[in-house]
């Protein structure tokens, strides 16, 4: 009898609960045998609140020009043009941009590459971002490959939207449970916005050395607004209590980290996403950003490299933003004061790697507290 199951599904893995990144490959992988040319396949997403846009993951036979990069979109007029289109761009010589003063096509120029072909991901009117097929030849993108480009790009389109509507599904329904429970923790607002871009100012620093990738990066990113979940379980006699907690009522006050740990755990057994790529990172970023580097902090008393690294990173970002920020009991301070406070608490409560990356990006906290200012309710 013939053997009715010898066919091979190439596209296999897709199926399976692996990074965007690997799936990318399986793609590619694919893709080169008809297609040997397809030397880069790149995601790029989009963040409506500060026109960013930024690098996700690619996938390549070598090192890719662009990691660990961001720019406003409105800077970039080529891709600004696709987007007013809604279509897809063929770009068959990029000599064409070899004069362009924008830093991605100057890096993907000294790269070598011949060619291009860009899709934008809009999915139910909504853009996402770009995915990127690049080759070192010129004239390669002929009716024939772009045909077949085009169902491999909606493909990569689903995967991608697929991914943020499983985070954007979690954190929504946590918002959602902030609101509904009348939430009133003073650090709300603004102060989510901002410590959650400096969270990401500090792990792009750190990427090289502890060999983040942009996917690491950008969960981070999303997760960090997330760290004081489980102030949800803490009553509003403790929560809002304007004066020095009794010894009692710290203790209840300390116990919001495992709170929030372990409600994290429920969501995410409820929306079946306990496999999902990086999601340690938020329970990491829920039960342990209150941990201290010298060992004091609560709630297992980690010390230095015991605690997660998201941990310590969102731990700067949160202590930079509420000495920055205007609160019913102070005024904000200055940078440079909260720096030197940072500087202060290094090695003891606070990583002095992640301050130091922090402090490194001083222009980028002005550009990032003028996009998100404060308001009367902080």
């Amino acid at each position: 009898m013939a053997n009715l199951f010898k066919h091979t599904d190439r596209l296999e893995t897709l199926n399976k609960k692996l990074p965007l990144s690997d799936k990318l490959n399986n793609i590619r992988s694919t893709l080169i045998k008809q297609h040997p040319f397809i030397d880069r396949i790149a995601i790029a997403v989009y963040d409506p609140g500060t026109d960013m846009l930024k690098t996700l993951t690619y996938s390549s036979d070598e090192p890719s020009p662009l990691t660990h990069y961001q720019a406003r979109l409105q800077d970039a007029t080529s891709l600004c043009e696709i987007l007013r289109e809604g279509k897809p761009r063929v770009v068959n010589d990029l000599s064409i941009f070899d004069n362009s003063t924008h830093e991605y096509a100057q890096k993907l120029s000294r790269h070598g590459f011949g060619s291009s072909y860009t899709h934008p991901i809009i999915h139910d009117d909504q853009f996402y971002g770009f995915i990127f097929f690049n080759s070192f030849r010129k004239q390669v993108f002929s009716d024939h490959v772009l045909t077949e480009l085009d169902m491999f790009s909606h493909l990569i389109m689903l995967l991608v939207v697929n991914e943020w509507s499983n985070i954007n599904t979690l954190t929504a329904t946590i918002r959602s449970a902030l609101s509904l429970t009348h939430y009133r923790d003073p650090e709300t607002g603004g102060h989510i916005a901002r410590m959650s871009h400096y969270a990401r100012l500090i792990a792009t620093e750190l990427a090289d050395d502890y060999g983040f990738d942009d996917q690491f990066i950008e969960h981070i990113f999303l997760f960090s607004p997330l760290h004081d979940l489980g102030k949800i379980g803490i009553p509003d006699k403790i929560l809002l209590k304007p004066g020095r907690l009794t010894d009692e009522e710290y203790e209840i006050m300390k116990s919001h980290a495992r709170k929030g740990r372990e409600m994290i755990d429920d969501l995410l057994n409820n929306y079946h996403l306990e496999r999902f790529q990086n999601i340690d990172i938020l329970r990491n970023i829920a039960e342990y950003h209150h941990e201290a580097y010298d060992g004091s902090g609560y709630p297992a008393g980690l010390k230095a490299d015991e605690i997660p690294i998201e941990a310590r990173i969102v731990a700067v970002a949160d202590v930079f933003d509420a000495l920055t920020s205007k609160r019913p009991y102070k005024n904000a301070w200055s940078i440079a004061d909260a720096f030197d406070t940072l500087l202060h608490l290094a090695d003891h409560h606070l990583d002095r790697e992640c301050v130091e990356a922090l402090i490194k990006h001083r222009s980028d906290i002005e550009q990032i507290q003028q996009t998100f200012q404060e308001d009367i309710y902080g």
